[in-house]
C-alpha cells in the first residue's frame, strides 16, 4: 500500500509472490493476456483428480480479486468448475498465474476527489452466453469517482424467455 495526500494505491504484490512460490511458478514465463483468444471450453477434457489443489488456488485467486478487478471475470470462470475441474481448467489457472507474474505490481488506485457522489452503471445480457445460456447482469458502483463494488451475476433463463 502506498499513500499520499491525494492517492491511495492498494496492491497485493507480496500475496502474489507467495502464491507463485506455493505453486512453484515464481520463475515461470509471464503472459500479457489472461486467456487465449482461441479458447473453447471442452467438457470432455480429462478430469483433474487433485480437487484440493485446484480449490486452494481458486480460493487464493478469489481473495486477490479485491485489488485486481482485471482478473475478476476469469477467476469467476474457473471457480464455476471447482467441483469438477479438468486438465483444461488447470491450464486456465496456470495462464492466470503467468499473467499475474507479468503484472505483479498492478493494483487499485483510490483518489481523493472533491466530491462523494455515488454513481452506478448497470448492464444486462439476456441469455447470450453460449456456454450455459444464462442471463448476465453486471454493475459497477463508484463513490467519489472510485470503483468500490462490481458484480457479474448469472441467472437461469426462464421458460418465458426465448433463449
Amino acid at each position: 500500500m502506498a499513500t499520499s495526500s491525494k492517492v491511495l494505491f492498494l496492491n497485493q504484490r507480496k500475496y502474489v509472490v507467495n502464491l507463485l512460490q506455493d505453486v512453484e511458478m515464481l520463475y515461470t514465463k509471464p503472459f500479457v493476456t489472461l486467456l487465449d483468444i482461441k479458447l473453447t471450453l471442452d467438457s470432455s477434457s480429462e478430469p483433474f483428480v487433485s480437487y484440493n489443489h485446484y480449490q486452494k488456488i481458486v480460493g487464493k485467486l478469489i481473495c486477490l480479486t479485491i485489488t485486481r478487478p482485471d482478473i475478476k471475470f476469469v477467476v469467476n470462470l474457473v471457480s464455476q468448475y471447482i467441483h469438477a475441474p479438468t486438465i483444461q481448467h488447470l491450464g486456465m489457472i496456470n495462464r492466470i498465474l503467468q499473467y499475474l507474474k507479468g503484472t505483479i505490481d498492478r493494483g487499485t488506485v483510490l483518489t481523493c476527489n472533491d466530491h462523494t457522489n455515488i454513481m452506478s452503471y448497470f448492464d444486462s445480457n439476456w441469455a447470450r452466453n453460449s456456454l450455459d445460456r444464462r442471463s448476465t447482469t453486471r454493475y459497477l458502483m463508484f463513490v467519489g469517482g472510485n470503483l468500490v463494488s462490481w458484480k457479474r451475476k448469472k441467472t437461469t433463463c426462464s421458460s418465458s424467455l426465448k433463449c
